[in-house]
């Protein structure tokens, strides 16, 4: 099974990780929400996907 590890991408260009695992992402109106196996849903307000590395498994988000 591939999850995905989420990050946030600050203005700075430093980067935070947000979750580990995650199995599911779903595009809000208002933001992210990400699911993992094992945790309830989180939501992420505020943010919009900026890229996905698919080669080690990461969603970068970032401030909208």
């Amino acid at each position: 099974m591939c999850q995905m590890s989420v990050m946030l991408e600050k203005e700075d260009r430093s980067e935070e990780l947000l979750t580990e695992n995650a199995s599911t992402l779903k595009v809000k109106e208002d933001g992210v929400e990400i699911s993992s196996l094992f945790d309830p849903p989180q939501v992420v307000p505020g943010v919009r996907v900026v890229r996905i590395d698919f080669m080690n498994n990461k969603v970068f988000l970032a401030n909208c």
